[in-house]
């Protein structure tokens, strides 16, 4: 690509920065932190400051103001994370990329997420309306004085920003809820495995949650070979061709892995106040997300008194702090002068697939409940840099989308002369007004406050635990989950007949039935904390899904909670930086039965049987534990599912709970008839093969942190070799799949599988005896631009455990700028 040649050469011209007329503009190029500016549709003075942990103050005396503020403080700031977003999410990488982003672009645009955004905006209450415009005339307000398009992303691509609309923040809501659907991904791939498996070998693959039968007693293999849904035998070895270039492969890797639930965690936790020192709440949350670079969060408070909004809404004084999301205009996470909130995903299954059986004769129908019904038909044209347009046709039926079209999942796996597969998803319905559940939390004070403001909250659905100055604590599930009916026998595990009415949803489960624990409760354990375990309480009446994450973080926190007697804000932080995995802990015996033949064999049994399970980075021992379950996971899974099937679903899902139960179990079936010793073995020494090709000869010098950087990682600069040393960031980290400082990697990736790519997004602990000793850190900066300081300058913070606070009332500034109409 043209392009890639022209950013090689870029590079080097911003690699002299240190002097002359380069220095002097990329000085210009930062944001004006300091001084005065205009703001037109400012009624008041606004007021910007930073503190001394960098988080923006915008003071206002209007709360459209504060919102009009911020829009253009995020455009200042992240102007290029705004541009690539909203890029993203209408389908329009392409444009200024290439053909390299045409799938992720035609996966877009066939969710037809502006569309849905478009239809949701109108449903919005008057108010947010009113403040999503005030924000996104902010934006507009930034781009029209130069300050949206100032860093080098856009002078590298050509590129000027384009207009951010509300529609494109409701969007940019429905992206974090895609990001953070878990179901749609795990029916694809049981329907991909169940092309060579049999239902019983299934639920070994991808094992229900412990302690859980499978949700369905369906044989699925056998209703798939009735219904004739596989390829004919000379497609089934078809998949995707090989990406040729690492934007495109990003571009692939993206459309292909949407939709799973793995790694896409969090953890949160609230303590009582007969557990704390100061006998008043402490709550922690870290979400785990994929760590990019701008980082996906911006701290800011916003202040503003008391009034009335558009449509009549009046509202009490504004006064938040926390993490805000570049494209909306609300703290996503964080607290006000009387209460704090911590999200997880509570991960229940919102997304189906449908098997949409078509017409031989009339392919431009497919079977209902009501007989032959045509298929919705739309034509989408993306507009791809350096070559012509690429038209394609968006298909529809009554239950979503149809995604076979577009996911090269579906290469080789599906008869599309027969069948498609659409996909029914409860975030893109018209009545999500998630957005606006965002502006009411804001406002809140008290834990009543808060519940009564997430009852609007719609995609996705997120674990609160909440906790207030009074004392008060909580744990409230909020979000849409849908009624399935008695009859539904497939529970939403695999794509169900869509011609069949018993498949179709019944309605949604009321707000008030959701998952929830009083405070009482929390007050009688001492504490509440979720990890996106199975959050429903014994006997709880309503299926929400199966796809829990393994419950070992929650059981570590659990542990971890129990063994102190009063907690401050010490004992939280470590807590969230323990790096003790009890995923490892579970593998050790089964590693410690390897008989390797490598040289470095008995050394490396060795320090296997000293291991007490801490991913740290300095362990040479998880090291080896982690390579030699990436070596012994390739050899058992691929030859039973077909190299390229396995290719195809292995990375972002680590198949981990299935490797500890074929080794629990011995299972000759997919060890080979030499047994589960021999192949454990044969991994050890690939695995140490490995390691010592990397790191050296000298096993005592292994570190897991060498193979465990966190890379952030840049969009789209992360995938050009000659720019992603400018422009990602990388640190050394701690942790697995399993910590609660957790550190997810994607064992699929060719140069570095051990790589940190999912991690705590941010950290944050609340102290409700006096809340302006709350805490906060993420894992780069601040600042959107690469030649900042201010880009990556919490990294070293977020690795070694410390944190900066969060205050509403700081006693000193780093900036001071105001904004006059």
């Amino acid at each position: 690509m043209v392009w890639l040649g022209r950013l090689a050469i870029a590079v080097l011209v911003l690699g002299l920065t240190a002097g002359g007329v380069v220095s002097v503009g990329a000085v210009r190029s930062l944001p004006i932190l300091d001084g005065q500016m205009q703001l037109q549709g400012l009624s008041s003075p606004v007021q910007v400051r930073r503190d001394t942990a960098d988080v923006t103050h915008i003071e206002a005396q209007s709360a459209l103001d504060a919102w009009r503020a911020l829009g253009f403080v995020h455009a200042q700031e992240r102007g290029w994370q705004l541009e690539f977003n909203r890029r993203l999410m209408r389908g329009e990488l392409s444009e200024i990329l290439g053909a390299a982003t045409l799938d992720t672009d035609k996966l877009l645009r066939t969710l037809g997420i502006t569309r849905a955004a478009e239809r949701q905006l109108a449903r919005l209450p008057e108010s947010t309306r009113a403040a999503l415009q005030a924000y996104a005339d902010g934006i507009a307000q930034a781009r029209a004085q130069g300050q949206a398009a100032q860093s080098p992303e856009f002078r590298l691509l050509g590129v000027q920003p384009g207009a951010w609309t509300p529609a494109d923040s409701v969007g940019w809501a429905l992206m974090m809820a895609l990001d953070l659907g878990g179901n749609w991904g795990h029916e694809a791939a049981r329907l991909a495995a169940l092309q060579t498996l049999d239902t019983e070998r299934l639920w070994q693959l991808m094992p229900p949650y412990p302690g859980e039968a499978p949700a369905t007693p369906t044989d699925l293999a056998a209703l798939y070979r009735e219904l004739g849904v596989y390829a004919p035998t000379a497609a089934k070895s078809a998949m995707p061709k090989a990406a040729t270039s690492p934007l495109a492969q990003w571009s692939q890797d993206f459309s292909r892995d949407v939709g799973i639930l793995e790694g896409k965690g969090s953890n949160n936790w609230v303590v009582a106040g007969p557990r704390t020192a100061s006998g008043k709440p402490l709550l922690a949350n870290d979400p785990h997300l994929a760590l990019s670079t701008p980082a996906i969060w911006y701290f800011a408070r916003l202040k503003a008194p008391a009034g009335t909004l558009p449509g009549g809404l009046q509202h009490p004084a504004l006064d938040v702090t926390g993490a805000t999301l570049p494209g909306l205009p609300f703290v996503v996470l964080g607290r006000t002068a009387g209460v704090a909130w911590g999200f997880t995903n509570t991960g229940p299954d919102v997304q189906d697939l449908y098997l949409e059986q078509i017409d031989p004769s009339q392919p431009d129908k497919v079977r209902s409940p009501q007989g032959w019904s045509p298929i919705e038909t739309r034509t989408e044209t993306v507009r791809v840099k350096g070559q012509p347009d690429v038209s394609f046709n968006v298909r529809s039926t009554r239950h979503g989308p149809m995604i076979s079209d577009v996911q090269k999942l579906y290469e080789g796996l599906l008869d599309k002369n027969r069948y498609a597969v659409s996909l029914r998803w409860a975030a893109l319905d018209d009545d999500n007004l998630t957005v606006h559940a965002g502006m009411m939390a804001n406002w809140a004070q008290t834990t009543d406050e808060l519940k009564a403001a997430y009852a609007h909250h719609h995609s996705p659905m997120q674990s609160v635990v909440m906790a207030d100055t009074r004392g008060q604590v909580a744990f409230q599930a909020i979000g849409r989950v849908p009624v399935r009916s008695p009859a539904n026998d497939l529970k939403g595990m695999a794509p169900a007949p869509g011609w069949l009415a018993q498949y179709d949803w019944q309605g949604w489960l009321p707000y008030e039935e959701n998952p929830v624990l009083p405070g009482a409760a929390i007050e009688t354990q001492g504490w509440h904390a979720t990890a996106n375990q199975n959050v429903l309480p014994a006997g709880y009446p309503h299926f929400l899904g199966q796809d829990w994450h393994t419950p070992q973080r929650f059981e570590r926190i659990s542990a971890l909670l129990a063994a102190t007697e009063r907690h401050d804000l010490a004992s939280m932080a470590r807590i969230q930086h323990d790096t003790v995995s009890l995923g490892a802990k579970a593998l050790l015996p089964h590693a410690r039965q390897a008989q390797p033949g490598h040289r470095l064999g008995q050394e490396a049994m060795g320090l296997l049987r000293n291991f007490d399970g801490d991913m740290h980075t300095g362990t040479a021992a998880g090291l080896i534990l982690n390579v030699w379950a990436h070596e012994l996971t390739q050899a058992l899974l691929a030859p039973r599912l077909g190299e390229a099937r396995f290719a195809n679903l292995y990375g972002k899902r680590s198949f981990r709970p299935a490797l500890e139960g074929i080794l629990a179990r011995q299972d000759r079936f997919w060890c080979g008839e030499a047994g589960c010793g021999a192949a454990s073995s044969t991994a050890m020494d690939r695995a140490l093969s490995w390691i010592e090709a990397r790191q050296g000869p000298d096993i005592t010098a292994w570190r897991w942190g060498r193979e465990h950087p966190a890379v952030s990682t840049h969009r789209p600069f992360g995938q050009v070799a000659a720019l992603r040393g400018l422009f990602d960031s990388r640190i050394e980290s701690a942790g697995d799949l399993h910590t609660v400082n957790v550190g997810q990697y994607w064992a699929n990736d060719k140069f570095e599988p051990f790589a940190n790519r999912h991690a705590a997004s941010l950290r944050a602990l609340y102290d409700l005896a006096d809340p302006e000793r709350s805490v906060f850190i993420y894992q780069t900066g601040q600042g959107g631009h690469v030649l900042s300081h201010r880009s990556r300058d919490m990294a070293e913070q977020w690795a070694n455990g410390s944190y900066r606070p969060l205050q509403l009332q700081p006693t000193h500034w780093r900036h001071a700028l105001v904004l006059t109409p």
